[in-house]
């Protein structure tokens, strides 16, 4: 038998060619940005606070781990992109992701679905539209005080696809179907009270018996003098804090008395959503509001139609017309919508210095991100040399 088949040609057979340590390490880094970007976009993901909009719950400076795992990782909607950039180049300034290839929303299961109270990261509605040298401030609000011309003309406006909005953590206050509405300050869920967590921050007008005050004191308690206090007479004083703070200020000898400080019923606002002055909503007094759901049909008339709008035509993609006295959707005459997807209510835990639902509305299901799990760093930069980390706060989770 001729066994010459199976056997090594020892004259034509090379030996392969060793990687150079320059591949090697190509090699290396290639896999660890597709292994890094697999975990970023389907497990887990960091994410630092920038605002005080969470305060006390979260800090400026807390680092966060944000599992995707709980509501069910989204599939990137727009592929195209710059590893480990949300939106912008870090040094050039341009886009990180390239527009030309879009994907239809669809997520993958998760182990549960958005509770009340739960904080979660989203990308934020409005960010639809952005004037690139004002990023910080809402596209929509600079045209309703400044006009759309004079906005359009001054900056260069852009628009940004969903999953590359801005990042937003927030508190989910209502589900969908839920119907919310606030009064005085405290927030209600199908007619009852939600009230704020104990390490949420309100404001309260505190007046004191003196004009000699030591804020020193103060410092002590926890607030900071520049941004928690602010004077609004001789001896009135609006301080920002937590229920547990403000006991300690009503049990000082020198405080004659301390007020949940909030908007007045019937003062409009017409920066609160839906920038309708017919309704006399602000911040602290709007509402009920009936949170949009899969499935829910609502009737469209002049009073329904400011609020669902956006999800209409923004939203779930459909040409919305006025005709009439009725509406047109796709080109057809319309007096109801059912909506085909869920939304949400976010709100800040710090409730007069977060610009949340309050003002932009609703959050649509194809714009969450995932579910704030706990702290794993914090920094304070106001900190002295070794106390610039919380190590209080460290491993901390998030509830």
């Amino acid at each position: 038998m001729n066994w010459k088949f199976w056997k090594k040609d020892t004259a034509t057979d090379k030996p392969k060619k060793k990687k150079s340590k320059g591949r090697e390490w190509l090699d290396a880094i290639v896999f660890a940005v597709i292994a890094a970007t697999i975990i970023r976009v389907f497990f887990i993901e960091a994410y630092t606070i920038p605002t005080g909009s969470m305060e006390r719950s979260l800090l400026i400076g807390d680092f966060l781990f944000v599992s995707k795992v709980n509501y069910g990782a989204r599939i990137p909607m727009t592929p195209v992109a710059f590893p480990f950039a949300h939106h912008t180049m870090p040094i050039t300034g341009t886009k990180a992701y390239w527009e030309g290839v879009q994907w239809k929303y669809h997520r993958l299961p998760g182990l549960s679905d958005i509770k009340h109270n739960d904080v979660v990261v989203f990308n934020y509605p409005q960010g639809d539209t952005v004037a690139l040298e004002m990023q910080d401030a809402d596209y929509y609000q600079l045209v309703r005080h400044a006009g759309w011309h004079a906005v359009n003309s001054q900056y260069t406006v852009i628009s940004r696809p969903v999953d590359k909005r801005e990042n937003y953590i927030k508190r989910c206050i209502g589900l969908p179907g839920d119907e919310i509405s606030m009064k005085n300050g405290l927030a209600y869920v199908n007619g009852k009270p939600e009230k704020l967590k104990s390490t949420g921050q309100f404001s309260y007008d505190v007046e004191f018996k003196t004009t000699d005050v030591n804020f020193s004191v103060f410092e002590d308690l926890g607030f900071k003098i520049q941004e928690d206090i602010s004077q609004q007479s001789a001896t009135v004083f609006q301080f920002n804090g937590t229920e547990p703070m403000i006991k300690k200020v009503k049990q000082l000898d020198f405080v004659q008395s301390v007020r949940e400080s909030a908007a007045p019923a019937g003062q409009p606002d017409t920066d609160v959503f839906p920038f309708d002055s017919r309704r006399n909503w602000n911040v602290d007094n709007f509402g009920p509001i009936k949170i949009p759901a899969r499935g829910l049909t609502v009737q469209l008339d002049s009073l329904t139609m400011p609020l669902y709008e956006r999800c209409i035509r923004i939203y779930e993609g459909n040409k919305l017309e006025k005709s009439g006295n009725g509406w047109l959707i796709n080109g057809k005459p319309a007096t109801s919508y059912t909506f085909q997807m869920d939304y949400y209510w976010m709100m800040g835990d710090n409730r007069h210095k977060s610009l949340d639902s309050r003002y932009w509305g609703f959050v649509p299901e194809d714009h969450i991100v995932g579910k704030a799990l706990f702290i794993w760093m914090s920094f304070n930069s106001d900190g002295s040399f070794f106390s610039k980390i919380r190590w209080n706060r460290l491993l901390k989770g998030i509830h």
